[in-house]
């Protein structure tokens, strides 16, 4: 006879059948150096990596940047089933600030629990809907769009004596995108790229406009336009006390338009033999004042080919090393436009050569122009820390678009920046960290919503006494909102952000204030 429960099997220990919790991955035990680990996902917790992004957003909605800028933007769809405007560009906003360079990365925030209903969106939509949306838009809109709220950034500064530094930085491009010609490119030679044409304002670091084109268009005439065009939208009386550009803006056409409008300006010159054989007049010559960390400055004047006239110039000088002195390249790999000249006594110099209509003391110039080396910060800045170094697409007309946009988003985190840090800019490497990272949970209850922020910076102390100051400095203009108008507001606000530009003085908005609708 068979015996049946010789055939059963016995139930040994840990046999069991593993529960796993619907929903949910299972559970996975692992080894560390600290000892053994039991790790579990929860899918359902509203989280989000960017906790401290409620006090931008809380600017953001004091200040009404972002719904004006919804309120103003052209995108319409005739799909009913297409995102909304908010959700396209409250995605690209977000996407920006978390230091993104392709429209790819949008997909790290497509998880985020929190994020989209501080900004009033439905949802944060694909990097395909960012694209088309983009796309949909046209580009002559889509300018002006952008254009107005890059003014509305900068406008009630502008009664303030300010100087306005124009430059052109490359970017390089790996694929078949237009405009993508070999140009001129020191970092990568042979390269196609694009040029970005900037215009910043000095000591703020905000950027009032940019323009991208091909590759082979960096030279100054390709700026003028959009230079020139700001000039006729902008009342006289908030145009800078000065325009400040490299050797590459120091030609016949740009200056010739800017005395025409009695616009002074500061440019280098290149150095050409003309300009030597007037630097050999004046070497001989000991009348050389100190213009600042070892130069002497001279000033002349000058007529070079192509002129229609003599204009007045300013030549500094230093003496240097040979080796610097004769160095035919920098360390980016341009072309240094330096001149050596080997005095009686037998000091090497080296020269460089400024065209001014501005009325100031000789001595004064040499730090003014050194000054403008701060564009250099500023592209480095946007090319390696913001989108300038991607978001790229293969028409030219969305490439101008996220360059712009980048701009935008730029202005309004670094005035935001400012008013928790402003004695100092903080670049986006410092303060990204510093004021927008934390892990921040969201929690509700009795229809009020909570969110808890858990940060690991250094400095978390810090940063959150800063943060509290900057709410409630916005909570103070908000119950202030009925004798404020929103023009008044966001003065109030520039005053607070820029108070070491402005040294004390109280800032005095301008007669007409550049605002969106």
């Amino acid at each position: 006879m068979t015996n049946d429960l010789a055939l059963s099997r016995p139930h040994l220990p840990g046999d069991q059948t593993t529960v796993v919790e619907r929903g949910a991955p299972p559970g996975v035990s692992l080894d560390s150096f600290g000892g053994p680990v039991r790790i579990k996902w929860d899918e359902g917790a509203s989280l989000t990596p960017l906790g401290q992004l409620p006090f931008f957003v809380d600017f953001l909605k004091t200040a009404g940047l972002f719904d004006a800028f919804i309120a103003d933007c052209p995108l319409r769809y005739t799909s009913g089933n297409a995102p909304g405007k908010r959700d396209v560009f409250g995605t690209a906003m977000l996407s920006i600030l978390s230091g993104h360079k392709h429209y790819a990365h949008i997909a790290a925030l497509r998880g985020d629990g929190v994020l989209p209903e501080l900004l009033d969106m439905k949802k944060i939509v694909s990097e395909d809907s960012v694209r088309r949306g983009f796309a949909a838009m046209g580009e002559a809109e889509s300018s002006t769009l952008l254009q107005g709220h890059l003014d509305h950034c900068t406008a009630a500064l502008l009664a303030e004596p300010w100087v306005l530094d124009m430059d052109t930085t490359v970017k390089p491009l790996y694929g078949h995108q237009q405009g993508a010609v070999v140009g001129y490119n020191p970092k990568k030679p042979g390269r196609p790229s694009h040029t970005y044409h900037t215009f910043a304002m000095a000591g703020t670091r905000l950027i009032i406009d940019v323009d991208v084109r091909a590759g082979n268009q960096h030279a100054s005439n390709y700026s003028a336009p959009g230079l020139w065009a700001w000039f006729d939208r902008t009342p006289r009386d908030q145009w800078p006390a000065l325009v400040r550009g490299d050797a590459g803006f120091g030609n016949e056409a740009i200056m010739r338009e800017a005395e025409q409008r009695d616009l002074p300006y500061l440019f280098k010159l290149r150095l050409t033999s003309n300009v030597k054989r007037m630097i050999a007049r004046l070497s001989p010559r000991d009348e050389w004042v100190d213009a600042g960390q070892g130069w002497g400055a001279r000033e002349s004047e000058v007529r070079l080919e192509g002129w229609g006239r003599q204009r007045r110039v300013i030549v500094l000088r230093r003496p240097v090393t040979g080796g610097l002195a004769t160095s035919a390249k920098n360390q980016h790999g341009q072309q240094q436009l330096c001149f050596a000249d080997i005095a009686p006594g037998g000091e090497l110099y080296e020269y460089q050569v400024l065209a001014t209509t501005l009325e100031a003391p000789i001595e004064s110039f040499g730090q003014l122009y050194r000054d403008r080396g701060d564009d250099e910060n500023i592209f480095d800045e946007l090319k390696n820390q913001w989108g300038w170094g991607g978001f790229t697409t293969h028409d030219l007309a969305r490439c101008r678009l996220s360059a712009r946009l980048v701009a935008l988003i730029y202005n309004w985190w670094n005035i935001f920046s400012r008013l928790a840090e402003p004695d100092r800019h903080l670049e986006a490497v410092t303060s990204r960290p510093l004021l927008l990272h934390a892990v921040a949970s969201r929690t509700k209850h009795a229809r009020q919503t909570t969110i808890t922020i858990a940060s690991s910076h250094a400095k978390a102390g810090h940063v959150a006494r800063a943060l509290r100051a900057v709410a409630t400095f916005l909570r103070r203009l908000v119950e202030s909102a009925e004798q404020l108008k929103r023009g008044q507001i966001w003065t109030a606000i520039l005053a607070r952000a820029f108070q070491k530009f402005l040294e004390g003085r109280p800032l005095r908005p301008p007669p007409r204030l550049v605002a969106p609708a």
